[in-house]
């Protein structure tokens, strides 16, 4: 079991960066591969990110390539998305995401936050 809070969301122009955090609590964080996806007003929930247990492997959806960067402290229980050339469609609720493999999320969810990029 783990439990998954996500912060870090906010208002931004376009153009601007913010970083997410998802804080897990559980002795087991570091043998979890964790995501994070979003999901937009009428639309279904998306892949965004993800990243091994070991960090040795980090998958992107084509739409962040080269924008977003996932990153994971293990000594923290902590996943990162570092989100940078922010765009009005990346306006979404994103949530972090626990025990998926590669692009497919896993069972365990944060509550969201919410992200909104003004143009």
């Amino acid at each position: 079991q783990v439990q998954l809070v996500d912060s870090g969301g906010g208002l931004v122009q376009a153009g601007g960066s913010l970083r997410l955090s998802c804080a897990a609590s559980g002795r087991t964080f570091s043998s979890y591969h964790m995501g994070w996806f979003r999901q937009a007003p009428g639309k279904e929930r998306e892949f965004v990110a993800a990243i091994s247990w070991s960090g040795s492997s980090e998958y992107y959806a084509d739409s962040v390539k080269g924008r977003f960067t996932i990153s994971r402290d293990n000594a923290k229980n902590t996943v990162y998305l570092r989100m940078t050339s922010l765009k009005p469609e990346d306006t979404a609720v994103y949530y972090c995401n626990a025990d998926g493999v590669s692009t497919m999320p896993g069972a365990y969810w944060g509550q969201g936050t919410q992200v909104t990029v003004s143009s």
